[in-house]
């Protein structure tokens, strides 16, 4: 079940359809569900149970909740977004005849700028992999695909580009993003030769107990657990330990680090913006535009270092 079984009656009925409804037709995930079905509850829970007749005047009460609370302006817009979706899915299923949502001013999210990865840093990374043909592939991937943390460990065999025996014979990888949308990612040749060299060795690592096999045999990384492949957890672990071995402070190199990193040095390399978003699955450009902020910063730097003026 999902994460609002407390509640009262009406409100956790109408929020099982609704997550019903964007599992169903929107093909939500499941950690999508639940962080909806976390932030409906706590809304409810503020309107003693019944969020769904609650008017603006309520609703604007509970943000003002969250913000006492100290919450992070991007988990008051994270929640009052799903309220929105509630109260639309209302509308639409003749619940409600208005929206409370729709005058309700919500707080502007501040991005801040990523702390990004140099390309010099990116090498020593791929350096200190060494011998490690499944941690160098995983990073090529992060870095030659931009690809998130959960679209990288559940990579299936049969998402991976063809080849036709040793040889690759397309390049693109087919990836299943947010909201059950698929992209494809084009693989440049040392990411491609770094999930060639995995492979050959990859039928080693699979478990030897028959049923943890079949659940592991269909991922690019299996594992033993109970998923099948390789956990976000663990996979961060070796980032970390990866970093030290690169003489990289380890807070810094995480795997959306070097998603970041992929962004930022396509738009470096001369990438336009809506390209970068398509690669990177972004449903909005505001998203990806954080990056132009990174590359602003460095032509800024490069101006004062460089420019003749800029010694006088």
């Amino acid at each position: 079940m999902y994460a609002c079984q407390a509640g009262g009656m009406s409100d956790r009925a109408r929020i099982e359809a609704f997550l019903e409804m964007m599992s169903a037709e929107r093909g939500a995930s499941p950690n999508t569900l639940d962080a909806y079905g976390r932030d409906l509850l706590d809304a409810s829970e503020y309107c003693g149970g019944k969020l769904e007749t609650a008017g603006a005047r309520d609703l604007a009460g509970w943000l003002a909740d969250l913000a006492a609370r100290g919450m992070a302006p991007s988990s008051q817009a994270r929640k009052l977004s799903a309220v929105r979706r509630f109260f639309r899915f209302l509308f639409e299923e003749g619940d409600r005849k208005d929206d409370p949502t729709a005058k309700l001013d919500g707080p502007k999210p501040s991005r801040d700028v990523p702390d990004v990865l140099s390309r010099e840093e990116m090498a020593r990374l791929i350096d200190a992999c060494g011998e490690d043909l499944r941690l160098k592939a995983l990073v090529e991937l992060l870095y030659g695909a931009g690809l998130r943390v959960s679209e990288l460990v559940s990579l299936t065999l049969g998402s991976l580009p063809r080849r036709k025996g040793e040889r690759w014979v397309t390049r693109d990888v087919i990836i299943r993003g947010k909201g059950g949308k698929e992209r494809l990612c084009p693989l440049g040749g040392p990411a491609l030769a770094a999930l060639s060299d995995w492979l050959a060795v990859r039928e080693e690592t699979l478990p030897r107990n028959s049923l943890a096999r079949t659940r592991a045999e269909k991922f690019v990384f299996p594992s033993r657990g109970k998923e099948g492949h390789l956990t976000r957890r663990r996979l961060g672990q070796l980032l970390e330990e990866l970093a030290i071995m690169a003489g990289i402070r380890p807070d810094r190199v995480h795997p959306h680090a070097l998603r970041h990193a992929y962004a930022t040095h396509l738009l470096m390399g001369g990438a336009d913006l809506r390209s970068v978003q398509t690669l990177l699955g972004h449903a909005d450009i505001a998203t990806t535009q954080i990056y132009t902020h990174v590359l602003t910063d460095e032509l800024a730097e490069l101006l004062e270092t460089a420019h003749p003026l800029a010694s006088r």
